[in-house]
């Protein structure tokens, strides 16, 4: 049997479907490939199944039940604030100062928190409709995504001009795009409920469309351009949005552009000789962000891969690929005291948690090892930091 067979067996709504002009031929990747040295399924099934009796019972809250005065959008605009600004103690009603590193915590983060909730509740939601095939999970989790993409009232329009603004000085910013890599995984669990009773076909068609209308910003507003040009894991994680974002509308166009990009951009330009990303070893987190980083290529690998193009294997002329960027991390995710660079300027003593790059590494590389320090890791951080830097929660939405 061929992976792209195994794949389409194994999806709820193995149809085609034409989506906003795309033709949808379900799941390509080998994300959903099975593995023998890891039972997801087995390993999570306690804290799946509590954590969604948990969402069953949560409200949803979208970006219209809180504002800002200082957002220049409208109540359904979603809206942050760039972590690392401050007030100006020589001018304090000035424009902000930065101070890399220093998250600011009176800072507008109420959407931000409100959009974690939301993909965490229902990429639990999902991942218990999965090994349970109960419908009540889709119900509760169809309910949240009708709140944030389809009702008039509460949903968020798509686009991100108001992101990650600085006071005094702009309204929004590329930079902000980072902030939905909280909806990589309500993507993903989309496709999970595709198909089942409880997710109407016109409820599914007017979710989907929302995320064609979000790619479509994301691929031609300055802000996505800008983004899609970071140098850092800024750029990494528009790669793996993008994605993951075209893989659940079925956007094979953006599919192809990642994967080049992915080829002759990101691999090249980022990773050095040895295995790490000097890009983010210069930063003030160094540790944080080479992991953030390797976690958003991981992510793209993963989504993009395909039995005839697999950029797990994927090499450069010089040796470069994903085995010597996770060869590179794994002893310090094993034993962070042998870290040799700085420390990070905050939360290094949070980090790491339970990395998904180290799961999908140990499918698509067979390495047992990664298997073994995955699961050592907290799959359930609560600091709110980390929190941020980590959009997969739920790894068996990812694999069989």
């Amino acid at each position: 049997m061929t992976e792209r067979s195994r794949c389409v067996q194994s999806t709820p709504r193995a149809i085609l479907l034409l989506l906003g002009g795309f033709l949808f031929l379900g799941p390509t990747s080998l994300y959903c490939q099975r593995s023998a040295l890891v039972d997801v399924a087995t390993i999570d099934r306690t804290r799946i199944l509590s954590g969604a009796e948990l969402y069953m019972k949560e409200i949803p809250q979208t970006v219209t039940a809180f504002s800002s005065p200082r957002s220049a959008g409208g109540i359904h605009e979603y809206f942050s604030e760039g972590d690392y600004w401050w007030p100006d103690p020589k001018n304090p009603e000035g424009p902000y100062i930065q101070r890399d590193g220093m998250s600011n915590p009176d800072n507008f983060n109420k959407h931000r928190e409100l959009m974690q909730r939301f993909y965490r509740a229902v990429s639990t939601l999902a991942a218990a409709y999965k090994i349970t095939h109960d419908e009540k999970f889709v119900a509760q989790a169809v309910r949240h995504l009708k709140a944030w993409f389809v009702d008039d009232s509460t949903k968020m329009f798509p686009h991100l001009k108001y992101a990650q603004a600085i006071k005094g000085k702009v309204t929004g910013r590329g930079t902000g795009i980072i902030d939905t890599i909280h909806l990589i995984e309500v993507a993903r669990s989309v496709e999970i409920l595709s198909g089942s009773p409880s997710m109407s076909n016109t409820d599914e068609l007017a979710i989907k469309q929302w995320f064609t209308e979000y790619l479509t910003w994301l691929m031609t507003h300055q802000y996505g351009i800008d983004e899609r040009e970071a140098k850092n894991n800024h750029g990494t994680w528009w790669v793996a949005q993008v994605a993951t974002f075209a893989h659940t509308v079925g956007d094979t166009a953006s599919l192809s552009f990642c994967r080049t990009r992915f080829k002759s951009v990101l691999l090249p330009n980022q990773m050095a000789a040895d295995g790490s990303f000097p890009g983010e070893l210069r930063r003030t987190k160094p540790y944080n962000y080479s992991l953030f980083n390797l976690e958003g290529m991981a992510l793209t690998c993963q989504v993009l891969s395909t039995s005839g193009d697999n950029l797990w294997e994927f090499t450069l002329s010089d040796g470069r690929n994903m085995r010597k960027g996770m060869e590179f991390l794994y002893p310090y995710i094993v034993d962070k005291s042998k870290w040799p660079y700085p420390k990070d300027v905050m939360y290094f003593e949070y980090f790491p948690v339970r990395q998904s790059s180290l799961l999908f590494a140990a499918i698509a590389l067979n390495e047992q090892k990664y298997v073994e320090a995955w699961k050592t890791l907290d799959p359930d951080p609560t600091n709110a930091e980390v929190q941020r830097n980590v959009p997969i929660r739920q790894p068996v939405l990812w694999v069989e």
